[in-house]
This record gives structure tokens, C-alpha cells and sequence, in this order.
């Protein structure tokens, strides 16, 4: 039997999951959950990263003896390294406002496709270039570091870049798969913060001693390149028998696309807004973000509910199609009361706002499945790649209500699972750059129970609800 431990660390919470491979199958288990409590410190939105290193800690002596330890968490975020080492501060959350504008300029001086051809990504505030043109301690910074890589300097002392991360910077070149130098230089940021990029599967050194005494692990236990950014190793984990899928990795954000085997670097596709980030293997992760089940989240913690199973019962029974919202407007992107934004979104756009809990919910997850379905047919039309089933993996997949519109909405069949695809995608890589695993995917379907959706009712209703949206 080979054991692997997966650091997996959400924008809400942590864990690490000790995943077993016997028998052709893999299996994983909780060793160890901790909260994900961002700070706001001075007006300025922080993540306590300490205290997830410190849950990482926790979680790896809870796991126990392990053949590896690969870490996974959100995108785009970084901690800024001295001279000596030290971080410069606690990394700023990625949904602080500092950023405000500073995309708008960049584009402006140096255009929209002059950016586009180089990093393919979609145009969003937060992308870590825009967050180091806003950053104070730049000049005392010498090395940048994201999450997960930060973590991994952390238990080992060595200094990489994986390059599923790296991708989402905006300074990374999708077409030649390395750091976009030239760029950087043009706007005025020091390439010397840049390290080593490392690919899915390299060694990235083994735990320091403090960190083996700590733990309880043997300072000989590697830790393993994974996927870093946790979509890509989700991806990594899509159980798909055929090359013609698409993917739905659902969670806080719905993150919406294909695999490909390059990028989508056309002038229709930046306008489009569609982002090429990097996936396992020199693959492309094409796809849009989408703004996902944070909308419901953010209308649980308003009404202060946390019976889901509930509320989905009560939206199932809920008439369909009473109002509809684009989840991607930029009024849903901060916390704050869901609720009464929605209210005001219907009323501004001429439609009753939802009555009830009920109706939110159902008008939340009729509108996810809208963008879903827009997001895909555009995906489609931009790649040139057909698709013959939606997979979607991650929590979005417990949804079962979501995962029939969806179906429905797409006129596509929708396989749920795994929900744990982040982690399960994270342990398999370690495991195949060890030699234990061959093909990941169809590990995967060997290992979990899967649920097909099939759609049902017809085209139309969905296409009227998008006109109307559309304002059509």
C-alpha cells in the first residue's frame, strides 16, 4: 500500500487528507480540517498564514507516516521573501479592494491584447500582477512566492515555482511556458523576484528537521511537485473517458471550461474574457470564472442558515425561472449582505426580486446554470472542440439540484464527482511520480461512485431565460 499526504487549502477552510493506494484503487480520508480566517488589519484584508501553516503542521502529524506530501490551495495569491528569507508581511487576500483601477491602467498603457498574447489569462483585478503594482514593500521584497510554494519553502527550505500557479500571475508566458521577463520589465517590476519554475511531479526537497520534529515524520519524506493550483489538480482528477469533455470544478467559484492541448490566444477570445491557465502534462486549462456557490454562501451566512439539504428542497419545490442574475456582475463580488444585492439587481434590470429563501436559492442556481451553459457554448465556439459530456467536480458535485439544471441548461449529460477531486488530483501525482499510478483518470473512475445527470424538459425555457438576461 502507498500513502500520500495532500495539503488542500481552500479559501475557506484546510485540510489534509491522507489518500491510500491497494488494490487499484485509491482512497482518501480526513486526517485534519482547520479554518481559513482571513484578517482585516488597517482597512487591509490579510490571510492568516501562519495559522494555516500551523493547521498544515497539525494535519501532517495527524496523518502520519507517508510516502509523500504534495501541497494545492487558491491561485494568484503570494508572500514577498527578504533577503534573508523572512516574509514581508502576511499575504493581502485577493478580494481586498487595493487593487482598485489598477487593471483599468495597465490596460489602458499597454493594451488589452499586448497582455492577452502573453499571459492568455482573463481580465480580473485581483491577478497577482495587478496585486504587485499595488504592493508597498516591493522594494524590500527579493523573492515572490505563491501559497502553496510558500509553504513548501516553509517545511523544506528550498525555493520553487510551480507552474499550474504561475500561470495565473499574469506574468507567466502561456505560449512559451516560462516567466514573461520582458513584460515585467515594461512595468517596472524586478524579474529577480521570479524563481526557478518546477513542473507537476519534480522533487521540491525533503522536511527540514525542525519541521520532522515538529510532525513526527522522518526528515527523508519528500515532498512532491503537484498541481498547485487546486483547480488544476482537480482537473487532473476528472474521471474522463473521452478527450471531449468539459469540466465544471465547483466551489466558492465555478471555474468553466476545457483541457486543450495549447492555448486560445485569438482577439474574440480575450474579448470573451476566457483565461488559458496551465494543467498538468503542458496541457491548457481554458476556461472562464464563473462566481460560483459563493452568492449562496453569502446568502447562508446573511440569513444565518446552515441546514443546505433544506433550503435545496425548498428551491426544488420553488416555481422556476422568477428571476435571473448574471453571477458574474461585479455588485456579488465582496461579502456583504447576497439577499438584498440580489433584490436590487432584479429591480434594477425590471424583474420581481425573489420572495423567500426558497426563491433566492432557486434563482442563485438557475442563474449559475445559465452561465454555465453560456460559458461552455462559448468555450466551444472559441477552441474549435466539440463536447460530449460536463463533468463536474469539487462540492459544487454534492448539488444535486445545480447538477440538473446544469444538464438541463447545457443539454449536455453531467457526470458529479469526485467531490474531493483537489485532493484526490494532488495524491495521484505524487503517486505517479513515484511510478505506483499510470493513468490517473481512470484510477479515479475505478475508485469513485459517479452520478449522471441527463438533461430533461427541452431547450426553451433556458433560452428565454437567457434572453432575458440578455436584456432580449
Amino acid at each position: 500500500m502507498s500513502v500520500y499526504a495532500a495539503v488542500d487549502l481552500g479559501a475557506s477552510s484546510g485540510r489534509v487528507m491522507t489518500a491510500r493506494i491497494e488494490g487499484g484503487r485509491i482512497s482518501l480520508t480526513e486526517a485534519h480540517r482547520f479554518a481559513n480566517r482571513p484578517v482585516r488589519v488597517d482597512g487591509t484584508l490579510h490571510w492568516d498564514i501562519l495559522a494555516l501553516y500551523r493547521g498544515v503542521l497539525d494535519g501532517l502529524r495527524e496523518a502520519g507516516p507517508v510516502d509523500s506530501i504534495g501541497i494545492d490551495s487558491w491561485a494568484v495569491d503570494y508572500g514577498l521573501l527578504d533577503g534573508a528569507g523572512r516574509l514581508i508581511g502576511n499575504p493581502v487576500h485577493y478580494r481586498d479592494g487595493r487593487t482598485n483601477g489598477i487593471m483599468e491602467r495597465v490596460v489602458a498603457d499597454l493594451g488589452a491584447d499586448t497582455l492577452y498574447q502573453v499571459g492568455g489569462l482573463q481580465f480580473l483585478p485581483f491577478n497577482t500582477v495587478y496585486q504587485l503594482l499595488a504592493e508597498p514593500d516591493l522594494d524590500r521584497a527579493e523573492t515572490l512566492l505563491m501559497i502553496p510554494d510558500l509553504l513548501t519553502r516553509w517545511l523544506t527550505g528550498s525555493v520553487g515555482a510551480e507552474v499550474t500557479n504561475a500561470s495565473t500571475t499574469g506574468l507567466y508566458d502561456v505560449r512559451t511556458g516560462d516567466w514573461a521577463r520582458g513584460l515585467a520589465e515594461r512595468l517596472g517590476l524586478p524579474t529577480a523576484l521570479l524563481p526557478e519554475l518546477r513542473h507537476p511531479g519534480a522533487p521540491a526537497g525533503t522536511l527540514l528537521a525542525e519541521v520532522a520534529a515538529e510532525t513526527g515524520l522522518p526528515d527523508s519524506i519528500p515532498i512532491t511537485t503537484v498541481a498547485s493550483h487546486d483547480t488544476a489538480s482537480a482537473v487532473a482528477a476528472v474521471p474522463a473517458s473521452t478527450e471531449r469533455f468539459a469540466y465544471i470544478s465547483s466551489g466558492t467559484w465555478s471555474l468553466v471550461g476545457l483541457e486543450l492541448p495549447g492555448p486560445v490566444l485569438t482577439g474574440e477570445s480575450r474579448l470573451a474574457n476566457f483565461t488559458n491557465e496551465g494543467g498538468l502534462d503542458g496541457t491548457v486549462r481554458y476556461l472562464r470564472n464563473v462566481m460560483g456557490l459563493w452568492i449562496l454562501q453569502e446568502c447562508m451566512r446573511t440569513w444565518g442558515e446552515t441546514d443546505v439539504a433544506g433550503l435545496l428542497d425548498a428551491a426544488a419545490q420553488a416555481g422556476p425561472f422568477q428571476a435571473v442574475i448574471d453571477p458574474d456582475d461585479p455588485v456579488f463580488m465582496p461579502p456583504g449582505d447576497m439577499p438584498a444585492r440580489i433584490a436590487t439587481y432584479c429591480e434594477r434590470t425590471g424583474q420581481r426580486p425573489p420572495r423567500g429563501q426558497a426563491q433566492t436559492v432557486r434563482c442563485v442556481l438557475e442563474s449559475l446554470a445559465l452561465a454555465y451553459r453560456r460559458t461552455l457554448r462559448d468555450a466551444v465556439r472559441l477552441s474549435g472542440q466539440d463536447v460530449e459530456v460536463v463533468h463536474v467536480v469539487g462540492g459544487g458535485a454534492r448539488n444535486a439540484l445545480l447538477c440538473r439544471m446544469t444538464a438541463n441548461a447545457t443539454g449536455l449529460p453531467v457526470v458529479a464527482g469526485p467531490v474531493e477531486a483537489a485532493a484526490l488530483g494532488n495524491a495521484l501525482v505524487q503517486a505517479r511520480a513515484q511510478g505506483v499510478v499510470s493513468d490517473i483518470r481512470a484510477l479515479v473512475r475505478q475508485s469513485e461512485q459517479l452520478v449522471t445527470y441527463l438533461p430533461e424538459g427541452g431547450d426553451e425555457p433556458w433560452a428565454r431565460a437567457e434572453a432575458r438576461l440578455a436584456g432580449g
